[in-house]
């Protein structure tokens, strides 16, 4: 079996066990509600930007840099891909991940979709600094940007299995109201 080097241990990743999948705008916290959540849920979790960047050797902003955001949603679907052979896992892909529906089918259904919905400027206020890391954020207005990413992906974020507001909530409270949707 495959193993993702960054990944956070947990159980072992069951093909039987749908993977869940967070989805939302950068910033929302996907990577940290993925991580505390699969903890709490005894889970692997998989950052696609982590696993990207370890295995192209470069950063994010590097890829898009130099190879073009195209090359890296090929990436991403390449990571989907392959982890239809796995499940049981909590997944943090990037925000436009949810743009590419041939992608998105690729592991759901099965997998749950849960987007963490945010506004973007509370989204901005949270990456702090690092949003000049960012490829598609280092510009003149990245709450602009965020904006008219939100518009452009609204549909396919809504379209997820669970919808939970992040806004001014601590990860524990997003963590419990994620698992407590699960159950229902």
């Amino acid at each position: 079996m495959a193993t993702f080097r960054t990944s956070q241990p947990g159980s072992a990743a069951d093909p039987s066990v749908p993977h869940l999948i967070l989805v939302g705008l950068p910033g929302a916290g996907k990577s940290t509600v993925g991580s505390a959540l699969a903890r709490e849920l005894d889970r692997s979790f998989l950052d696609f930007d982590a696993e990207i960047a370890r295995r192209e050797g470069m950063t994010i902003s590097e890829i898009f840099a130099q190879k073009g955001e195209p090359s890296f949603r090929l990436l991403e679907h390449a990571l989907t891909d392959e982890l239809r052979a796995h499940g049981g896992m909590v997944l943090a892909p990037g925000g436009g991940w949810v743009g590419r529906p041939e992608t998105v089918a690729l592991i759901r259904p099965p997998a749950r979709m849960i987007y963490l919905r945010v506004r973007p400027r509370t989204a901005i206020n949270r990456m702090g600094r690092s949003v000049a890391t960012r490829p598609l954020l280092g510009r003149p207005d990245p709450v602009g940007e965020l904006e008219r990413l939100l518009k452009e992906r609204r549909g396919a974020y809504e379209s997820a299995d669970y919808v939970v507001d992040v806004e001014r909530v601590p990860v524990n409270e997003v963590v419990r109201r994620i698992v407590t949707a699960l159950q229902q």
